[in-house]
């Protein structure tokens, strides 16, 4: 089969040629070319080429992307970079700056060009120089925490704490260090203020724990005032009968030594009433010793109240303690005030008996409180000792405390009382004694009504242990 085919030369001529079977004839040239072959090869061509356009584009797509990722992962590591407050430092294994971050900047008033391939040994003071020139070796063992150095600022040394760790390579090699301090300077300024502020606040507490032991001696001015008054008011009795005793008995000793007359004798002894007064003799000056002894001991009870929180703790048993207490605020209360005792004897506990003494007053004082309003006020104190532990607990017949409130009975300045009648400082105050002696108050409500205020302390046992 022939196809005949007509071409145009490149001078604008024509040619023509024929195809016989599968020879190609042009311009009378015999030429011979496998037709097929060469079409399949062009169109082969043009398919790689086509797949390699494509390729570039998609190639192109994908660079354009991570490129983009890229420049997103930039600008994020500088945003986190610029809003560090910490201070950044990162160093070849000579100490070379290799970069920082805007907090250092700040603080030495130094910008990043003016940083780079500084040593970082210059921004530390003389005084930190031998600690941060030892950093490169001590990174080869372990990271450094936790170093407190002295920053150059601006205008004056920043106290810093600085880590410093090893930066490796991708392929695992030790090629320098990263430093991160964070400037401590105000931090050591807001430590000052509050160590300054938990001084004042334990002299404030001290005044508190004074000026609350005062109101509580105020209250007991009554009390102690009509306990002082019966033993003094005997003692002056007896006294006064002393003096009249005595010139009677001068008298009498005086005529006997002038020797009189018998019958004289025992009539000045019947009319001076001598053997009267012999037989009084003897309960007079018992019972004037018994009021000395009884002001004595009102007065060391007072002492050992209003003692102070210095020295050592003494051994002591905690049921006269109680009985003080219990006396001395209820002669400030109400004359028909009920008092059972549950009490075994002793119970012995080591600590400062006027401050135990101070912290049950308190108690029974709030109870008395508790029961302003009510007709016949009672009172139940129970004790014992259960596991090395010394136990008092305090109730009464009150309304008892609201559930809200009793887990804010002990806070400083918390009272239910109207306004100038408590300072809220009581409880919060025998809070704190209970503690430092190594026990625990706490408060509930009676299931039969009232609160119950339970006192904790270690107990000593007989021969001197605890």
């Amino acid at each position: 089969m022939t196809h005949f085919i007509d071409t145009d030369c490149k001078d604008g001529s024509s040619s023509a040629g024929y195809e016989h079977g599968n020879t190609l004839a042009i311009g009378g040239v015999s030429d011979v070319f496998p037709f097929d072959a060469q079409e399949t090869a062009w169109i082969d061509v043009i398919h790689k080429m086509d797949e390699t356009y494509a390729d570039l584009v998609r190639y192109q797509v994908e660079l354009e992307k991570k490129n983009g990722a890229l420049e997103d992962a930039q600008h994020f590591l500088a945003s986190i970079l610029a809003s560090m407050t910490d201070v950044l430092i990162v160093c070849d294994l000579t100490g070379a700056i290799q970069q920082v971050n805007r907090a250092l900047e700040d603080l030495t008033g130094l910008s990043a060009d003016q940083l780079l391939d500084r040593p970082f040994q210059s921004l530390f003071t003389e005084d930190s120089q031998i600690l941060v020139d030892g950093f490169a070796q001590c990174i080869r063992d372990k990271a450094i925490q936790d170093c407190a150095l002295q920053l150059r600022g601006r205008s004056e040394p920043i106290p810093v704490d600085l880590n410093c760790t090893s930066r490796y390579d991708h392929r695992g090699r030790l090629v320098g260090m990263v430093l991160l301090g964070r400037p401590v300077g105000e931090l050591h300024k807001a430590y000052r203020a509050l160590n300054q502020a938990h001084t004042e606040l334990k002299t404030a507490q001290q005044q508190l724990v004074q000026s609350e032991k005062m109101a509580s001696l105020g209250r007991l001015v009554a009390g102690v005032a009509h306990e002082l008054n019966n033993p003094i008011s005997f003692i002056y009795g007896n006294v006064h009968a002393l003096e009249r005793y005595t010139q009677r008995l001068t008298r009498y000793i005086a005529f006997c030594h002038e020797q009189g007359p018998r019958v004289d004798q025992d009539r000045l002894r019947g009319e001076l009433r001598i053997d009267r007064i012999l037989d009084d003799l003897s309960p007079l000056i018992t019972g004037t010793m018994e009021g000395a002894e009884r002001v004595r001991d009102i007065v060391q009870g007072l002492r050992q109240f209003s003692s102070g929180q210095q020295g050592e703790y003494a051994l002591f048993d905690v049921e006269p303690v109680l009985g003080r207490a219990v006396h001395w605020v209820s002669k400030g209360g109400p004359e028909a005030l009920e008092v059972d005792y549950d009490l075994p004897v002793p119970l012995r506990v080591s600590g400062h008996a006027g401050q135990i003494q101070q912290v049950l007053m308190n108690l029974v004082q709030n109870a008395l409180d508790a029961m302003a309003d009510l007709e016949h006020p009672h009172l139940e104190i129970r004790g014992g000792e259960e596991g090395g532990v010394v136990w008092l607990e305090v109730r009464d017949f009150g309304p008892g405390i609201a559930e809200d409130d009793l887990v804010r009975i002990f806070d400083p300045f918390f009272t239910t009382k109207p306004v100038g009648s408590g300072t809220g400082l009581g409880l919060a105050i025998s809070y704190g004694i209970v503690n430092e002696h190594g026990g625990r108050l706490k408060a509930r409500n009676h299931s039969q009504g009232g609160a119950v205020f339970r006192v904790e302390l270690p107990s000593v046992r007989p021969g001197g242990g605890g």
